[in-house]
């Protein structure tokens, strides 16, 4: 079998003694991990993240609530405003494909951290633009480092967390994202009633201190270090982690490890997502992520200013968006408990077909209390979905090359990001809000077919396992 080096995304041939060497102590690794009681300290590193991931949700949720009072300060056409919101997903495409390689070559928690300077810096320039030219030139690096830190979190967490609560995590610290929603819907909602638009993005910048705490406490992955070879540091933070759990045990010995079976072709870089084995993950993913994203921010970033158009005014809209985003909250607890109890695909794809029924009823909505009710369950189905699209992703490849696969799907997703708020400010002026969310529904249901023809189930299985 065929082996390649640890350095870079050109594959070259090692020695096999040393792919076996490396394979033996990522397998060991592995199994070390998988062994442990779940305790506060692994909970307490999830938190951390999952703050991290709070922040970073409230700056990419608080377009959502101010494009209609941006759109009114600077005059522009509905096509322009939608070309506007599209920025950040420009700058998230580049962050998620290139945090995915660096976090791979440089590490999970380096990477992680410094997508929080520039989101946190881009998040406090738009609030200092002086022109939209300018603000659109800030929300693509705030864009930048959101796109990076979402699937570095992701890798982070899925390599911390044994198998039979992976899923589960990962789902909840997707949900951290419809609480950062609200929470800057909240932030806007009080912002907005004293001043304007711009006080919304400042405030919201400085959260991204939080790195220091992240620098402090959170440890690089030991998979990751065992999957590059570097023993040593691995057996350092592997022996630190288990040294912390046996602390939150008061000192009880650890259950014996078994080492996990694991691939030992040593491949790296983006061809890897194409190899013999993942391929079809690849075009899954990358289509599930697509049309998931065009459907979900399509939606999203114009929901504010699609109730003003109703005739709700400024404030009024931003309290409905918050009120239909709560559901959110129910949404991935249900998703959490469903991936580990059905099953990854069952739960995407009821998620997906659930949010595109929603989104039917919700452009039809005649009256307010539809409306509300059709919102709910839209929100409730699209939360939902990403908590298991968050859960599933990281799953499909191997350590080496789990962040850049993940990063390369995230990026995929931008792509159909970027496009949904722009076409959805071109389709709005001929076919109306009807025309709009029929075609969320469509990207939602397009999405769930991927997952039905393509996908396969992870739940239970190590990631090891899933990858050999």
């Amino acid at each position: 079998m065929s082996s390649l080096s640890t350095g870079g995304s050109v594959g070259l041939a090692v020695p096999a003694a040393s792919a076996a060497s490396s394979g033996a102590n990522v397998a060991t690794i592995a199994g070390r991990l998988e062994r442990l009681p779940m305790t506060s300290y692994q909970q307490g590193l999830f938190a951390i993240i999952a703050t991290a991931w709070f922040f970073d949700s409230m700056d990419l949720g608080a377009l959502t609530f101010v494009l209609g009072p941006i759109r009114q300060g600077f005059g522009l056409s509905p096509a322009q405003a939608g070309i506007l919101s599209s920025m950040s997903f420009l700058g998230m495409f580049v962050g998620a494909a290139s945090a995915g390689l660096l976090a791979d070559r440089f590490g999970r928690s380096r990477v992680f951290q410094v997508s929080m300077i520039f989101w946190g810096l881009g998040s406090i320039l738009c609030g200092f633009a002086p022109s939209v030219e300018t603000l659109a030139a800030a929300r693509v690096l705030l864009g930048f480092g959101m796109g990076m830190e979402f699937p570095v979190a992701q890798s982070m967490v899925s390599e911390i967390i044994p198998a039979k609560q992976r899923g589960r995590y990962i789902a909840l610290l997707e949900g951290f994202w419809p609480l950062g929603f609200i929470a800057s819907g909240l932030v806007c909602y009080c912002v907005l009633s004293l001043t304007d638009w711009r006080w919304v993005f400042i405030l919201q910048g400085i959260p991204a201190i939080f790195v220091l705490v992240v620098r402090r406490y959170v440890p690089e992955s030991p998979r990751w270090l065992a999957s590059r070879g570097d023993s040593a540091r691995a057996e350092a933070v592997m022996s630190k982690i288990e040294a912390e759990v046996s602390r939150r045990l008061n000192g009880t010995a650890l259950p014996a490890a078994t080492p996990v079976a694991t691939d030992t072709r040593r491949s790296h870089g983006l061809s890897t997502l194409f190899a013999a084995g993942y391929a079809r993950r690849t075009a899954m993913l990358w289509c599930l992520w697509f049309f998931a994203l065009l459907g979900f921010y399509g939606l999203t970033t114009w929901l504010g200013a699609l109730l003003q158009a109703k005739g709700f005014p400024v404030t009024k809209s931003v309290f409905y968006t918050i009120l239909i985003s709560l559901a959110g909250i129910p949404g991935f607890l249900t998703a959490a408990w469903m991936i580990e109890e059905l099953g990854r695909k069952i739960t995407l794809i009821g998620a997906l077909l659930g949010a595109a029924v929603a989104c039917y009823f919700y452009g039809g909505a005649a009256d307010q209390t539809t409306l509300i009710v059709a919102g709910l369950c839209m929100q409730f189905c699209a939360f939902g979905m990403w908590s298991a699209l968050y859960a599933y992703t990281p799953e499909l490849y191997p350590t080496p090359v789990r962040a850049t696969g993940t990063g390369f799907a995230s990026a995929i997703g931008r792509i159909g990001s970027l496009i949904g708020p722009s076409l959805i400010g071109f389709i709005l002026p001929t076919a109306g809000q009807s025309g709009v969310f029929a075609l969320g529904a469509g990207a939602f249901v397009l999405a769930a077919m991927f997952v039905l023809v393509l996908g396969e189930e992870t739940k239970g299985r190590t990631l090891e396992a899933i990858s050999h």
